[in-house]
């Protein structure tokens, strides 16, 4: 499409804003947009639930020790099938299984919130999660095919990066609100009139992609998801029994060795989840460990500040997603300018400066107490880290995706959602083992300091990933040269 625009290149490579819009601009950007509201559910619905934790509690009887299993059940759900969720998308075409996710994922909304038992409950909330994770590698995949031109694209990761981190935090907003004035089973429902239209609409706007011929690969599906399960079950049980017990130790063992057997898979199947091509980028493999641990530090602040701002400052459901404002609001500021950014500074020294914001916000974060208030303890380092959350999404993203053919858009779009719910997940699990260590029955500050310190180590972790393992900013003549490749452009971190 981007042959249809008029624009001009000066003898120093550079090549000049486009003067005319294709002719199909308006459609493509109403795609994109019901594209994103669909992100938007997806993750809204990782922490829309989480204020509401003590209602459902008592409301259903789960107790203590399973109540965490309302969010698990959809993390795990998510990030496990999330490869197999991506290659579907390939092979029936991903505007397919982005509208059967999305049914599926509605489907599992309205049951949810008709539960009357926790075992009904968690089901729903796995249901939701398979949902989810046959939706979601298609919104990426879609978002690229939709944009009709480079610059559009790079606006659509600002968004679909502001929307995917800003959207945790308006969970716990909405989520308070509807709690407050009317029921828990209200952030269940909310995602029903939603589907429903993006379903209606998504044919009308967004077009189908190439489908890619080719058979499953079963053993690949069934060894990332049940290592990924494994693994993050190991983590969840280790508050309770230690890091050194045989539950532990096997549940790591187990995942370690299925993983193994997921790499040995993709390695020797003709049609793998995973191309290998796409972990053999070295910057590729990077931004998605810069991505795992940002998003592990981030869903570690949410469930401990939420419960700070309950349990010590005295806020109830709704005021504790008002509470995480200044973090949304810092992430949708940055999405405005970092398209423009990418271009000046690189995905390096963006995420160089953002991780290390990001550490600092955390570090400030580990010094509140019990006679702190919330203006000057939490609005501070909360604002910060979502200002730093924004600077980093976009390069990530588009470092990731970056020379990608657009026939294996699907699969790169599903590891890159893979790493960021399993990062969210063993993010919370380890930094939530690092808060029990240091706990004082009765009391809720003693461990905090601890681990907000691991959340800023997990920061910390991303900005030396990234100094060593991105590439510096090309000369301009290297700049041009990458120009021609695209997979050389993200290699040199473009």
């Amino acid at each position: 499409m981007s042959d249809t625009m008029t624009s001009t290149t000066s003898t120093t490579g550079r090549t000049a804003a486009p003067t005319d819009l294709p002719p199909d601009a308006g459609r493509a950007a109403t795609g994109i947009a019901i594209v994103l509201v669909a992100q938007l559910m997806l993750v809204l619905d990782a922490t829309v639930v989480n204020v509401a934790l003590p209602r459902i509690d008592a409301d259903l009887g789960f107790g203590p020790a399973s109540l965490s299993w309302i969010l698990n059940a959809y993390t795990l759900a998510f990030g496990g099938l999330l490869l197999l969720g991506g290659r579907l998308g390939d092979v029936f075409g991903r505007l397919k299984a982005f509208e059967i996710g999305l049914g599926v994922f509605t489907l599992a909304s309205v049951l949810g919130g008709l539960a009357q038992t926790p075992g009904q409950l968690v089901a729903a909330r796995t249901l939701q999660g398979v949902g989810a994770a046959l939706a979601a590698p298609s919104v990426l995949a879609l978002l690229t095919t939709s944009a009709p031109d480079e610059a559009a694209r790079n606006r659509a990761f600002a968004l679909f990066g502001a929307v995917s981190s800003g959207g945790a935090s308006i969970g716990l907003l909405i989520g308070g609100l509807l709690t407050d004035v009317g029921s828990w089973r209200w952030t269940l429902f909310i995602n029903v009139p939603l589907g429903i239209a993006v379903i209606a609409l998504a044919p009308r706007f967004v077009d189908e992609t190439r489908r890619r011929a080719g058979r499953f690969d079963v053993v690949g599906a069934l060894s990332a998801t049940l290592g990924a399960v494994s693994l993050v079950w190991a983590l969840i049980g280790t508050p309770e029994h230690g890091w050194l017990s045989a539950r532990t130790l096997g549940g790591f063992a187990l995942g370690v060795v299925l993983l193994a057997v997921l790499a040995r898979t993709e390695v020797r199947h003709p049609h793998p989840m995973i191309r290998p091509a796409l972990v053999r980028n070295r910057p590729r493999v990077v931004a998605l460990a810069v991505m795992a641990l940002v998003i592990g530090a981030n869903l570690s602040m949410f469930f401990l500040v939420v419960q700070y701002v309950q349990r010590v400052l005295g806020f109830g459901p709704l005021e504790s997603g008002v509470a995480f404002l200044p973090f949304s609001l810092g992430i949708f500021a940055m999405s405005r300018v970092t398209p423009s950014l990418l271009g000046r500074l690189g995905a390096r020294t963006m995420i160089m400066l953002g991780t290390a914001a990001m550490a600092a916000g955390y570090a400030w974060l580990s010094t509140i107490g019990t006679t702190d208030t919330y203006l000057p303890a939490v609005f501070g380092p909360m604002l910060i880290a979502g200002l730093a959350t924004g600077f980093v999404f976009m390069p990530v993203t588009a470092t990731v995706l970056g020379g990608v053919e657009p026939e294996h858009a699907g699969a790169a779009s599903g590891l890159l959602q893979t790493t960021q719910q399993l990062g969210s997940a063993v993010g919370v699990a380890a930094i939530v083992s690092v808060y029990a260590a240091g706990a004082v029955p009765g009391a809720f500050v003693p461990g905090l300091r601890a681990a907000f310190l691991t959340s800023a180590t997990f920061a910390a972790l991303a900005f030396v990933a990234a100094m060593v393992g991105l590439a510096r900013r090309p000369r301009p003549e290297a700049a041009l040269d990458a120009h021609l490749d695209p997979e050389l452009e993200v290699a040199e971190a473009a």
